[in-house]
């Protein structure tokens, strides 16, 4: 008999520790323009090798190049750099509040702004999103009040939610987007469960489930890619891959498959990556994943590729599991910039016109943060009615609630 060995695991680990020094080199960056854009249509079979490249439209020349350019005008490009600009200020201002008590919690977008903005003006009105904590892109570029947003945030008397949710757990069916749940990667059998109901329906909007990297190990996310492949469910299926979980970094969720768009080729998904700071590759596979949803093709996974700046949360430190430097080492820089120079290549900008902007839109988050403060915040002011713990729960209340109201005196 053979004489093996004693059995070991394989645990892997990030490339870097806290004290060294970043190094990218090992991630292939093809090319911008360099990736072919297929037909709509196309076999999933035929695309397998989309699933290990980026997408990539912007080069280093601020040009846009290649065959998934040329989806966005200047003024839609502009807008687009608003929103950017816009959901950074936001999370500026909010980051600060919460240092100041105002609020319990917060998480900011910092690096990944053109996921969510982007591909939220690919979407038409009623598409579904069933987003993470990091999304709050679609609600800014999809013109959702940030004054609501913040009395969210607050939990004041003018919250939306009646204090019932996290900070940032916004919600709104208005502008297609799912609350949402603490609960890691339950959205995404929802998204898929949604579309098909819409299907069923024989309605036309679409859905679109939204996890992180880190949530790809979940169960969930292989029970919602079973049920999309199956009856090829009007939806897409989005990975923002920022590199890091809350302090774990991507390759122990990713394991062997070597990229997380690959997960969907066993399931005969078509899958994509883009680049994830890049703002008109982003809007480019989005529009083309939904026009594939639209026209009965089934579903589409993306996975976005980026780098989350910031730390997880205000509850987190990232310092003490990567290195401070990383952010600046990361190969595909910072989604605002490239768009601003891009526009400026194109004389459709300028420093000057840039500087007055982002002058404009932080007076304009400011008074949305006083008027809402106006409304209360975490220790003063208003605060949702105790009896909005029992209202909208149950469509008839049932004996112990009304005993428990009785008691509170609501």
């Amino acid at each position: 008999m053979t004489a093996y060995g004693p059995l070991s695991l394989h645990v892997p680990e990030p490339e870097v520790r806290p004290g060294g020094t970043p190094d990218f080199s090992n991630v292939p960056i093809p090319k911008a323009g360099s990736v072919p854009r297929p037909q709509v249509d196309v076999d999933p079979r035929e695309i397998r090798d989309l699933a290990y490249s980026i997408i990539r439209v912007l080069n280093r020349d601020g040009e846009a190049v290649g065959p998934w350019a040329g989806t966005l005008t200047d003024d839609e490009l502009l807008q687009g750099l608003r929103d950017m600009v816009t959901l950074r200020t936001f999370d500026a201002r909010m980051q600060m509040a919460q240092r100041q008590g105002k609020t319990s919690f917060y998480m900011q977008h910092m690096g990944e702004e053109a996921v969510s903005c982007a591909f939220r003006k690919a979407l038409e009105p009623g598409d579904m999103n069933f987003p993470t904590y990091r999304q709050a892109g679609l609600l800014i570029a999809g013109g959702y009040p940030m004054v609501e947003m913040m009395n969210q945030i607050f939990s004041n008397e003018r919250d939306p939610l009646k204090g019932r949710q996290l900070p940032i757990m916004y919600s709104s069916k208005e502008h297609g987007f799912f609350s949402i749940s603490g609960n890691l990667t339950t959205q995404y059998i929802q998204a898929v469960g949604w579309a098909m109901a819409s299907a069923i329906r024989n309605d036309t909007k679409i859905a679109a489930g939204w996890v992180g990297d880190g949530a790809t190990a979940e169960s969930d996310f292989h029970a919602a890619l079973v049920f999309a492949s199956t009856y090829k469910a009007p939806v897409i299926l989005n990975i923002v891959n920022n590199q890091w979980a809350i302090s774990t970094f991507q390759g122990i969720a990713r394991g062997g498959s070597g990229t997380f768009a690959a997960r969907g080729l066993g399931f005969g998904i078509p899958a994509l990556r883009v680049d994830g700071n890049d703002y008109l590759a982003v809007h480019a596979v989005a529009k083309w994943a939904a026009e594939r949803a639209r026209r009965n093709l089934g579903p589409t996974l993306v996975e976005y590729v980026t780098y989350r700046v910031g730390a997880h949360s205000t509850s987190d430190d990232p310092s003490a599991y990567r290195p401070k430097e990383e952010s600046s080492a990361w190969p595909l820089g910072d989604p605002v910039l490239r768009l601003k120079n891009h526009l400026i290549m194109r004389g459709a900008w300028s420093e000057e016109r840039h500087s007055q902007a982002e002058a404009e839109i932080l007076d304009t988050v400011i008074t949305a943060q006083k008027e809402a403060e106006g409304h209360g915040t975490l220790h003063s002011g208003g605060k949702p009615s105790v009896r909005d713990m029992f209202e909208g729960v149950y469509a008839e209340m049932p004996q112990h609630l009304r005993r428990q109201r009785q008691e509170a005196g609501v």
